[in-house]
């Protein structure tokens, strides 16, 4: 198992429009060109078959103050909840693919569907990244602020917990030259 997961909250639109949120641990980057993410999904699941029907999906990436309602997204189902209207979040329609976005979640991922592949119990769904969203707060000018301003929520599978990241470490691609 990859540990910690990251959590992602799936943006799709349902039938008659209606916008949907799913929260999922399963899934990241997984082609560089052209850039792709994956997500694994339950067929189960509302946004399983949104997603089949609009090719398409948003991954919004929340800072750790909403941990609440990323809880809720993924614990009641679409089928029968107004999951916006509940947490009083803001659905946006994305101008590239046929996907909401959620407007108070700092950084956002727009993925036209590009594969789908049965996995067990799970379907995982492949996207093209066709636009990145990221909020004002996260930059100064054009430089990105960084991961400790973003502070994204991890998911421990072991104990069902919810963690923030912690502290920089060390430079990637510098630490191990001085091993």
């Amino acid at each position: 198992m990859v540990y910690p997961a990251p959590v992602l909250v799936v943006g799709t639109y349902g039938p008659g429009e209606k916008p949907n949120a799913m929260t999922a641990a399963w899934g990241g980057i997984c082609c560089s060109s052209p850039p792709c993410l994956a997500v694994s999904l339950r067929k189960a699941t509302q946004t399983y078959a949104n997603v089949l029907n609009r090719k398409a999906f948003t991954v919004n990436i929340p800072s750790d103050n909403y941990v609440r309602e990323v809880d809720y997204f993924g614990t009641v189902s679409g089928k029968n909840e107004d999951k916006f209207a509940r947490t009083r979040l803001t659905p946006v329609k994305s101008d590239l693919v046929d996907a909401p976005y959620i407007r108070e979640f700092p950084l956002v991922l727009e993925c036209r569907l590009f594969d789908v592949i049965a996995v067990g119990l799970h379907t995982q769904f492949i996207g093209e990244i066709v636009d990145t969203k990221v909020s004002e707060m996260l930059m100064a000018g054009e430089r990105f602020l960084g991961i400790e301003k973003l502070r994204p929520i991890i998911y421990a599978p072991e104990n069902g917990g919810y963690y923030s990241v912690g502290e920089f470490l060390a430079k990637a691609f510098n630490v191990g030259k001085k091993v």
